[in-house]
This record gives structure tokens, C-alpha cells and sequence, in this order.
């Protein structure tokens, strides 16, 4: 199916017009939302498979340009066939000419037919020894902050209704690719059957944040724990761990976990996680606090802007 009708867009549309189009439709069609829905389901795997194709603009252009069909495969060159389908010695040639097919994808399906049905079913083999590997094919995965750190296990559904399990490294970060041998289109003849090409978005987490192999995360105190230091229990990757925060601690300071962070993809040594302090106020200020920090800067005042006249 056309990736715009599957979208219900028009060629024009912008980028947001069709991300608000397959938004609509998965709202309204997911199988997890609508189970027993086959209809439904139907309509939510061909815009899937568009929005795949259109949201990659590079690939939008292509396919605009005839480069690429609806899933992203490579089209065949229409000059090849015409140069070869007239040939007088070519083995396949019927009673029509290229010329009579109204697309280039028909003219290969005849073909093909004539290979595996008039020259007695040899199939693909008899194509005069010809062999090409099967296309690889690509996919775009979003996976949990969680599983790029520490691995995991997935599946993605495939255009066609099939599903496939995806081991998700640990240590991957975003815009890294993993190969599945095998999982692509088939080949003709002997060729190798094509990989499923699978490139990593990573999902954003409520705590944590990453750079390189380092983890980063705010850490809110309360005023006591900045005045006085503290022990406190800190989330990291892979566990709380304990934490002591310095005596005299103020917002933006940042302390520093060995070893806490990610292992990058392929290798053991982990990088460190870095906290950065934030005070937080009580979220009610009493009398008594309010008279306490009074008494206190009229015996301790001091101001922490100095210096910062430009």
C-alpha cells in the first residue's frame, strides 16, 4: 500500500502532519487497545510500516523519486528490463513485449512465472546460473533507557504480521545499528539471504541522563543535609548505593560514583555516574524555621552574589 494512503495524508504533507496522522491511527487501531480487532490491527501494521518509511526524510525523498518501494527496498532498474525483454535470445520472452505492462513489477512477476512454470520448474536456478543475495532490510527500534544500559531482550512486529526477537546489547547508545544475519529479504538462487538491520533510538528516563559512558542525575537535599552532611541513599543503573553528601553542599555541585555508570557496547570496564546536588526548600516554611533563619542572618549574613557585577 502507498505509505501516504496507509497514513491517510496527502503527498504534501509536512512531517508533523504525518507524525499527528500515525499518532491518530494508533490511538485508535493498536492491537493492545483493540483486541479482536483484525481490521483494526491490519490498518495499524500498514501505518507503522509507512510512518517507518515517511518520518526518515532521506528515505521519504527516495521513495518519492521511485528510488525505493513502500518497505524500503531498492527498486529495480525499469532500463534493465527493457533492454533485455526484447532480446531476441532471451529465453523468457513471450507473446508481449515490455512495452505492454503498465509497471515494471509486472513485467518481473511474468517473468518469473515463465522461469518457474514453462521451463519446467527448475525456479530461480534456471535463470542461466543467475544468483543475487536477498536485500537487507531496516528497522527502526525505541527501547528503554534501562535495556541500552544494561541489555535486554525485545521484539519488534514486521510489516507483514510476523514478529522478531531482538537481543539488545548492553551498552548500546543511540544511533547504533545491530545485525540480525539472516532476517532479511530472500535471495535468488544461491544468493545469501539478507540481514535485518536494526538502528537503536534510546528512550528518555525520569532519573537518569547519558553521556558517553557516564550517567548523570540531579539529586535533591533538604537544607539540613546541606548544612551538615549527610549519608543518603542514591538510584544508580544498577542499584541504590549510599552516598555522603560533603558538609556545607550548595545546588550544582556535582559528586562523582566510580564505576556506576555504562559499560560501552563490547567492553567491561563501566564509566562513573555523576550526582549533582540540588537544595531543595521544605515545601511549607513554619514560624519557627522562618524565625530560626532570621536570628541566623543577623549573626551570619552573608551574600552569595558578590562578585558577579559584570
Amino acid at each position: 500500500m502507498n505509505p501516504y494512503e496507509a497514513l491517510g495524508v496527502k503527498k504534501t504533507a509536512t512531517a508533523e502532519e504525518i507524525k499527528k496522522a500515525y499518532r491518530k491511527i494508533v490511538k485508535e487501531s493498536h492491537p493492545d487497545l483493540n483486541p479482536g480487532d483484525s481490521a483494526g490491527e491490519e490498518r495499524f501494521k500498514a501505518a507503522s510500516s509507512a510512518y517507518d518509511l515517511l518520518k526518515d526524510p532521506k528515505k521519504r525523498e527516495r521513495f518519492d523519486r521511485g528510488e525505493i518501494d513502500a518497505q524500503g527496498h531498492e527498486r529495480p532498474e525499469a532500463h534493465f528490463y527493457r533492454n533485455y525483454a526484447g532480446a531476441r535470445d532471451n529465453p523468457y520472452a513471450g507473446g508481449q513485449k515490455f512495452d505492454d505492462y503498465e509497471d515494471v513489477s509486472d513485467f518481473f512477476t511474468d517473468f518469473m512465472r515463465s522461469a518457474h512454470g514453462t521451463r519446467g520448474g527448475a525456479g530461480h536456478e534456471h535463470l542461466h546460473g543467475f544468483h543475487a543475495d536477498g536485500a537487507d532490510v531496516r528497522y527502526r527500534l525505541e527501547v528503554p533507557f534501562m535495556d541500552a544500559a544494561l541489555g535486554g531482550t525485545t521484539r519488534i512486529m514486521l510489516p507483514d504480521g510476523a514478529s522478531l526477537e531482538v537481543q539488545i546489547p548492553r551498552g548500546i547508545s543511540e544511533g547504533q545499528t545491530i545485525r540480525l544475519r539472516g532476517k532479511g529479504g530472500q535471495p535468488i538462487g544461491k544468493g545469501r539471504v539478507g540481514d535485518a538491520l536494526i538502528t537503536i533510538s534510546v528512550a528518555p528516563h525520569k532519573l537518569f541522563t547519558r553521556e558517553g559512558d557516564t550517567v548523570r542525575m540531579v539529586l535533591p537535599i533538604n537544607i539540613y543535609e546541606a548544612v551538615n552532611g549527610a549519608k543518603v541513599e542514591v538510584p544508580t543503573i544498577s542499584g541504590p548505593v549510599s552516598l555522603s553528601i560533603p558538609k556545607g553542599a550548595s545546588s550544582g555541585q556535582v559528586l562523582r560514583l566510580r564505576g556506576r555508570g555504562i559499560a560501552p557496547r563490547g567492553r567491561e570496564e563501566r564509566g562513573d555516574q555523576l550526582v549533582e546536588l540540588k537544595i531543595v526548600a521544605p515545601p511549607r516554611i513554619d514560624d519557627e524555621l522562618a524565625e530560626f533563619m532570621e536570628r541566623w542572618r543577623r549573626k551570619h549574613s552573608y551574600n552569595p552574589r558578590e562578585g558577579m557585577k559584570p
